[in-house]
């Protein structure tokens, strides 16, 4: 079983980075196309999330690996953000929901050389805790929200 996740796992973080066409617009989600490159996308998200006081917390991507395997895939990256402050207001007001942290922006390298940020909101990430985590929840991801919108608008230059 374990084997499985992490095949359906890779699958997902491989998926073809062509975000209008594969990604549309979940509901839920933020996704915007860009001009920029990839790396130079992957560059401003990064500066981006410092700027606003976050942290990375985690970084994946299979482009590198496929890369070492003699494979060659679009850019993929998905960043994992948070903050200690907002982590400790979020296991407060309902422990389980950590289990969800950081939450994740994705960098993908479009066919014609342009990228795309996505990513889900918080306040969608964190919606199954919502009723254990009340108001004190609320108000955390909704911060998160904002954050969120921020660093996506500097990264894109929106």
């Amino acid at each position: 079983m374990r084997t499985f996740a992490a095949a359906a796992l890779a699958l997902l973080i491989a998926a073809p980075a062509h975000a209008a066409s594969v990604l549309g617009a979940p509901d839920g989600w933020s996704v915007t196309e860009t001009d920029k490159d990839y790396a130079t996308l992957l560059a401003d998200l990064k500066a981006a999330v410092t700027a606003n006081k976050m942290g990375i917390v985690t970084e994946a991507g299979p482009t590198e690996m496929a890369e070492s395997r003699g494979e060659t895939i679009p850019g993929n990256r998905v960043v994992g953000v948070f903050r200690n402050d907002l982590a400790v207001a979020i296991i407060r007001a309902a422990p389980a929901a950590m289990i969800e942290a950081p939450v994740r922006f994705m960098v993908m390298e479009e066919p014609d050389g342009t990228a795309t940020l996505a990513y889900k909101y918080p306040s969608t990430v964190f919606a199954p805790y919502a009723e254990a985590g009340g108001d004190a929840l609320d108000e955390a991801t909704g911060t998160l929200d904002e954050i969120f919108d921020r660093i996506s608008d500097q990264a894109t230059g929106n």
